[in-house]
């Protein structure tokens, strides 16, 4: 028997001592996860009230440690307990501890821990003072001496009680409240693993959130008590769900009784969704091993029938109040949009874009923004309209109906294309009369173009500009070209492509040939950029370009004049008009 014990240093030791615990909630509950690798079923947390002087103290029925265990195990700095397998011993559970730290959770609240372990007849107390562990960081741990002790004890006697005395007052006294929020979104799921705090069992009712009551009475389920929490969205619930309670004891895993096949629920916030049913009228359609319930049951479908409505109407409350807090402008521009529809359509068109919005629910608003913006494109479209209302009310099941509302919807898509080509055909008669005037300059061909860069050819329909873009380039120029160079700005507009990569591209005067100078002139521009935006490519614009160029191709440079973009966009067209008419010519004699 040693009256003192040391702890045995792993070359881990540098960075784990490094980590520290956010708060003092988090420390204890790095207590609870030793317990949980010890395979506790029950954790005793007592908080005694603030200032009072009293001790913290977590208590586990885990498998408790030997004082041999004590120090070639727990005091081992830095040891990670999945080195004996990624699970326990006894419950098979998934180890949590693997940094080696937890022993100095406790220090973060208190000056002093006590550890107190029941196992095997024997029990084993080993103090840890926090002040000499400071003063050994610039000396040498393994040389801290810990007061530990070894007696005999009730051979049944089993599990682990950790203490915490002369509190931090540095910090801020552990709240009940927040230790309940952290541990029961990752442990108030756990069929064997029961938690207390002040004497009270952890359930859903401590979810973090605004709790959701409703009770009835069934005909062939009887009593029936819901109860539910939507968390807070980052931090969704473990094993998320209602859980069906019979008699006291939970039956199979947690569900959303159906709520996982409505297309206005968005999947991310049924993910959010915690809480318990109480129906102990199902006793009888609960399966043998008790692991679901007969969902053919009558009285369990009477159950969906009455939970299904109350959960979707608190869902689709969050998700509204959720989507106007982080995409306020987006609502806004598609609240303005559909009041601008007639009357008749407006409830319908609603309806699509918030089924719409509820599938990307979870994107990023510059991903959202283009797909709703296309939709209500085509809400807005009377060829549009009548087709997508025919799909949306045509029975998936009706294979006729459905195929050949979709020969109609391809139809309209010709007919607007052919209409959208018939007018880019008049825009480049008015963008050639532009180039031709001599008097036009780069500002005037650069507000002609930036927004129909179709015009360059295809590969440019398809790249973008943005408010960010744009500001960059505008913020470098007025640095740039200022005072007496002001007269030399040049008109850029900055693309960004799906790949990442960017093209800047540079108008000249349609009566200008490029030179030599005027690509050095844009590569510099080009380099400037580059820092912040990365790879840049770079297209020049003019009347057309000096041969000398030409022989000498520069890679990342392309060159192109407004006349001969002009006539292979006007020779695309012409091209794409005389198909368009063969192909609707076929469709009528069909």
């Amino acid at each position: 028997m040693s009256p003192t014990a040391f702890f045995q240093v792993d070359p881990r030791l540098a960075s784990v001592l490094s980590e520290q615990y956010r708060s003092s909630e988090q420390a204890l509950k790095e207590l609870v996860d030793n317990a949980w690798d010890a395979d506790a079923d029950n954790v005793s947390i007592t908080l005694p009230e603030v200032m009072s002087g009293d001790q913290i103290t977590v208590e586990d029925d885990g498998t408790g440690m030997t004082d041999v265990e004590v120090k070639e195990e727990y005091l081992k700095v830095g040891r990670d307990r999945r080195l004996k397998g990624e699970t326990t011993a006894g419950k098979r559970r998934r180890v949590k501890g693997h940094k080696g730290i937890g022993k100095f959770a406790g220090l973060v609240v208190a000056d002093e821990m006590t550890v107190t372990t029941f196992t095997r007849g024997s029990v084993t107390k080993l103090t840890i003072p926090r002040k000499q562990l400071r003063e050994a960081v610039s000396l040498d741990l393994e040389r801290v001496e810990l007061p530990m002790s070894v007696e005999e004890c009730d051979p049944n006697a089993k599990g682990t009680v950790v203490s915490l005395t002369a509190l931090n007052q540095r910090l801020s006294f552990p709240q009940a409240e927040r230790v309940k929020e952290l541990l029961v979104l990752e442990y108030g799921r756990e069929p064997d693993f029961s938690i207390k705090i002040n004497g009270e069992i952890l359930g859903p009712s401590d979810v973090p959130g605004e709790g959701h009551t409703e009770s009835t009475s069934l005909p062939d389920a009887g009593a029936v008590r819901l109860f539910f929490k939507v968390t807070d969205q980052k931090h969704s619930a473990r094993k998320a769900g209602i859980a069906i309670r019979v008699e006291g004891k939970i039956v199979g895993n947690p569900t959303v009784f159906g709520l996982e096949e409505d297309e206005e629920i968005p999947k991310g916030l049924l993910r959010r969704v915690y809480g318990e049913l109480e129906a102990d009228g199902l006793y009888s359609d609960v399966t043998a091993g008790w692991n679901a319930i007969i969902e053919t049951s009558k009285a369990y479908q009477q159950v969906e029938e009455f939970v299904r409505p109350i959960v979707k109407a608190k869902l689709k409350e969050v998700f509204k109040r959720d989507f106007a807090l982080h995409r306020g402008r987006l609502q806004q521009e598609i609240d303005r949009r559909l009041s601008k529809m007639p009357e008749h359509r407006r409830a319908y068109a609603h309806k699509l874009v918030q089924r719409v919005i509820a599938k990307l629910y979870e994107d990023k608003q510059e991903r959202i923004e283009p797909v709703v913006s296309v939709l209500l494109d085509a809400l807005e479209r009377d060829e549009y309209w009548y087709v997508l209302k025919a799909l949306d009310d045509a029975p998936h099941s009706d294979v006729q109906i459905l195929a050949e509302t979709l020969e109609h919807f391809g139809i309209v898509e010709i007919a607007l294309i052919g209409r959208r080509a018939q007018g880019r055909l008049k825009y480049l008669d008015h963008l050639q009369v532009l180039c031709n005037n001599a008097k036009t300059l780069e500002q005037q061909m650069h507000k002609a173009l930036e927004q129909s860069l179709w015009v360059l050819g295809a590969e440019f329909d398809i790249l973008c500009s943005n408010q960010s873009l744009r500001t960059a380039v505008e913020n470098y120029s007025e640095n740039k070209f200022k005072g007496r160079n002001a007269h030399k700005r040049p008109d850029l507009v900055l693309l960004s492509g799906v790949d990442g990569h960017h093209l800047l591209i540079e108008f000249k005067r349609p009566s200008h040939t490029i030179r030599r100078e005027d690509q050095a002139q844009a590569e510099s521009y080009r380099d400037e950029l580059t820092p912040t935006f990365g790879k840049i490519d770079v297209v020049l614009v003019g009347k057309d370009v000096d041969n000398a160029l030409l022989l000498h191709q520069t890679p990342g440079v392309r060159f192109l004049s407004y006349t001969g973009a002009i006539s292979k966009a006007r020779t695309e067209l012409n091209w794409l008009l005389k198909n368009l008419v063969e192909v609707r010519s076929k469709s009528a004699k069909a």
